[in-house]
Protein backbone atom coordinates (compact mmCIF):
# COMPACT_ATOMS: atom_id res chain seq x y z
CA UNK A 1 0.00 0.00 0.00
CA UNK A 2 2.94 2.56 0.62
CA UNK A 3 5.78 2.89 -1.12
CA UNK A 4 9.49 1.61 0.67
CA UNK A 5 10.42 5.06 0.21
CA UNK A 6 7.70 5.78 3.09
CA UNK A 7 8.20 5.66 7.23
CA UNK A 8 5.53 6.11 9.85
CA UNK A 9 6.24 8.46 12.87
CA UNK A 10 3.15 8.54 15.44
CA UNK A 11 2.91 11.87 17.79
CA UNK A 12 0.77 12.02 20.77
CA UNK A 13 -0.58 15.00 23.24
CA UNK A 14 -2.88 14.64 26.02
CA UNK A 15 -6.90 15.43 25.91
CA UNK A 16 -9.41 17.10 28.04
CA UNK A 17 -10.67 14.23 31.08
CA UNK A 18 -14.32 14.91 29.66
CA UNK A 19 -13.28 14.10 25.99
CA UNK A 20 -14.66 11.36 23.89
CA UNK A 21 -11.15 10.43 22.89
CA UNK A 22 -9.85 10.51 26.51
CA UNK A 23 -12.32 7.97 27.47
CA UNK A 24 -11.60 5.68 24.56
CA UNK A 25 -8.32 5.87 23.99
CA UNK A 26 -6.67 7.62 27.27
CA UNK A 27 -4.62 10.13 25.20
CA UNK A 28 -4.49 11.41 21.32
CA UNK A 29 -2.41 9.80 18.90
CA UNK A 30 -1.48 10.88 15.15
CA UNK A 31 -0.01 8.76 12.84
CA UNK A 32 1.65 10.28 9.88
CA UNK A 33 3.12 8.12 6.62
CA UNK A 34 5.59 10.34 5.66
CA UNK A 35 8.04 9.92 1.85
CA UNK A 36 11.42 9.90 3.68
CA UNK A 37 12.96 11.17 0.04
CA UNK A 38 10.73 14.21 -0.02
CA UNK A 39 9.18 15.02 3.47
CA UNK A 40 5.80 14.72 2.59
CA UNK A 41 2.81 13.71 3.96
CA UNK A 42 1.20 10.92 2.06
CA UNK A 43 -1.40 9.64 4.61
CA UNK A 44 -2.93 10.49 8.16
CA UNK A 45 -4.61 8.67 10.85
CA UNK A 46 -5.54 9.43 14.50
CA UNK A 47 -7.21 8.51 17.20
CA UNK A 48 -10.88 10.21 16.69
CA UNK A 49 -14.11 8.89 17.56
CA UNK A 50 -15.86 10.59 14.34
CA UNK A 51 -14.49 9.60 11.18
CA UNK A 52 -15.10 13.18 9.81
CA UNK A 53 -12.81 14.51 12.71
CA UNK A 54 -10.21 12.08 10.63
CA UNK A 55 -10.53 13.29 7.39
CA UNK A 56 -10.36 17.12 8.85
CA UNK A 57 -7.17 17.09 10.24
CA UNK A 58 -6.09 14.42 7.29
CA UNK A 59 -6.81 17.24 4.99
CA UNK A 60 -4.49 19.63 7.07
CA UNK A 61 -1.53 17.58 6.54
CA UNK A 62 -1.89 15.30 3.50
CA UNK A 63 0.53 16.87 0.77
CA UNK A 64 2.88 19.22 3.16
CA UNK A 65 5.93 18.64 4.52
CA UNK A 66 7.30 17.47 7.33
CA UNK A 67 10.44 18.35 7.41
CA UNK A 68 10.00 21.21 9.58
CA UNK A 69 8.00 23.09 12.06
CA UNK A 70 5.20 24.82 10.44
CA UNK A 71 3.48 27.69 11.86
CA UNK A 72 0.32 27.95 9.54
CA UNK A 73 0.03 24.18 9.87
CA UNK A 74 -0.55 25.15 14.12
CA UNK A 75 -2.15 28.45 13.27
CA UNK A 76 -4.62 26.58 10.42
CA UNK A 77 -5.70 24.12 13.33
CA UNK A 78 -6.14 27.20 15.46
CA UNK A 79 -8.09 28.82 12.97
CA UNK A 80 -10.38 25.96 11.65
CA UNK A 81 -10.82 23.14 14.35
CA UNK A 82 -13.23 23.97 17.02
CA UNK A 83 -13.04 20.65 18.73
CA UNK A 84 -12.16 19.56 22.26
CA UNK A 85 -8.96 18.58 21.21
CA UNK A 86 -7.65 21.63 19.34
CA UNK A 87 -4.42 21.70 21.73
CA UNK A 88 -3.94 18.01 21.69
CA UNK A 89 -3.37 17.98 17.67
CA UNK A 90 -0.75 21.17 17.82
CA UNK A 91 0.87 18.95 20.64
CA UNK A 92 0.93 14.94 18.74
CA UNK A 93 2.07 17.24 15.48
CA UNK A 94 5.22 18.58 17.43
CA UNK A 95 5.76 15.57 18.54
CA UNK A 96 5.86 13.63 15.67
CA UNK A 97 7.62 16.20 13.85
CA UNK A 98 10.65 16.22 16.58
CA UNK A 99 10.52 12.59 16.15
CA UNK A 100 10.83 12.59 11.84
CA UNK A 101 13.74 14.84 12.43
CA UNK A 102 15.45 12.20 15.11
CA UNK A 103 14.77 9.80 12.40
CA UNK A 104 16.21 11.47 9.60
CA UNK A 105 19.33 12.00 11.20
CA UNK A 106 19.56 8.55 12.04
CA UNK A 107 19.05 6.64 9.31
CA UNK A 108 18.89 9.52 6.18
Amino acid sequence: MYDKNTVYVIGHGKTSTDNAITERFKIFFIGFVIDSKTDEVIDVGCSTTIPTTEEFIASIFVGRKFDRFYKNIEENIIRRYFGSSQKAIVVAYKDALKKYREIKEKHY
